[in-house]
């Protein structure tokens, strides 16, 4: 009988043992194949997609204006929109066309007559078929500026009779937060910042033991007003550095290579995905003793890389402070409001009664590091 129950224990033992092997076969291969998933879709994905079309129309005296239009190029071929100007415009002089990294420039001069432009419509045929914008600048001889822009469901504007900075300010306002929510990169970031100041995990609930004995109600809420505290200072800080830096660059006080910044921005989110796994071991790491710092630095670098995309757009001469503004303005919306979404998604899964296995709070920072680490290496490649 001793011998029959110790061959039962041993085979029941052994039947655990593997189904926990296979488990742990099945939760790795599901993780490889979501990995090779992901590496292979990201080269189809940039973490930038910010490369509109500009269209400037410097107009002098007299009625002549000087056209400068940069196309982009997409997968090395000329994007299909074409500006179509007023009738009353001729072509003076044939386009000189000048090829950039990542579009075409062409200039040539036009006679408007003596009427000009005001009250004319402006168009971008074939912008209605691609999913990119276009930025029109009209420059008159008397010094006055106006920017538009255009889109796949609005491809053409009136010329206004007189101007006002409030189209400036919307114009950029808009780019701004389409800047940063297609700025995948930046928002890895943040997302990684809000799950670590959150404790969002299995471990979480580690420092509201070491907050006291006053009772679970107390300690809980305690420990909300503490986490919410440390997120709102870091990502202050983020904003603080980001803006410092994007001012400076924009206005010439600094001027760093874009490639390089790009890459390090990648690097920067392998550090704080590599934040969250020392954080779920409990191992005391930079990013939680002073993530206002790490959130600053970084910071600085992420405000060159918004400095980047303003200047392939291009800002107002006669109102550089109002569109600088706006511009920082709308990235602070965008971010806010994935700031938002974000925590009512982890609001969402906290109020679920479910035990959540390890690996799967420690899937994100994988997968979030894994992908940063693609960039890195990308951007880098990208050099030579």
């Amino acid at each position: 009988m001793t011998a029959q129950r110790s061959n039962r224990t041993s085979l029941c033992s052994s039947l655990s043992a593997g189904l926990i092997q296979l488990r742990s076969r099945r939760a790795v291969q599901t993780w490889v194949t979501v990995l090779l998933l992901l590496f292979v879709g990201v080269p189809a994905v940039h973490a930038h997609q910010f490369t509109p079309g500009y269209l400037e129309i410097n107009i002098q005296a007299g009625g002549t204006a000087e056209i400068v239009w940069k196309v982009p190029l997409v997968k090395g071929r000329r994007m299909n929109i074409t500006p179509a100007l007023p009738e009353s415009c001729q072509a003076l002089t044939p386009p000189a066309t000048y090829a950039l990294s990542n579009a075409v420039l062409e200039r040539w001069t036009v006679d408007c007559g003596t009427t000009g432009l005001a009250g004319e419509t402006i168009t971008i045929d074939g912008l209605e078929t691609t999913q990119t914008d276009v930025l029109v600048r009209l420059l008159f001889a008397d010094g006055r500026t106006t920017t538009t822009r255009l889109s796949p469901n609005e491809t053409s504007f009136v010329v206004p009779e007189t101007l006002s900075r409030f189209a400036v300010a919307k114009t950029y306002l808009q780019l701004g937060v389409e800047h940063i929510l297609s700025g995948f990169d930046h928002l890895l970031f943040i997302l990684t910042l809000l799950i670590i100041r959150l404790g969002v995990g299995p471990t979480a609930g580690r420092e509201a033991e070491v907050i006291g004995t006053k009772g679970e109600s107390g300690s809980s809420k305690a420990l909300q007003r503490r986490r919410i505290w440390r997120l709102l200072i870091t990502l202050t800080a983020f904003t603080i550095a980001h803006s410092i830096t994007l001012a400076l660059s924009v206005l010439g006080y600094v001027d760093v290579p874009s490639a390089p910044i790009e890459a390090i921005i990648a690097l920067s989110i392998v550090f704080v995905g590599a934040e969250i796994i020392y954080s779920r071991q409990g191992r005391p790491s930079l990013i939680e003793r002073q993530p206002w710092l790490v959130a600053f630095i970084f910071g600085l670098l992420h405000g060159l890389g918004f400095a980047g995309a303003l200047s392939e757009i291009g800002l107002p001469e006669s109102a550089i402070p109002m569109a600088l503004f706006s511009f920082n303005v709308g990235v602070e919306l965008g971010q806010v409001a994935f700031d938002a979404v974000v925590l009512l998604l982890l609001w969402g899964v906290s109020r679920l009664r479910i035990r959540w296995p390890m690996w799967t709070w420690q899937a994100p920072a994988y997968a979030i590091g894994s992908l940063a680490a693609f960039w890195c290496f990308q951007r880098v490649a990208a050099f030579w």
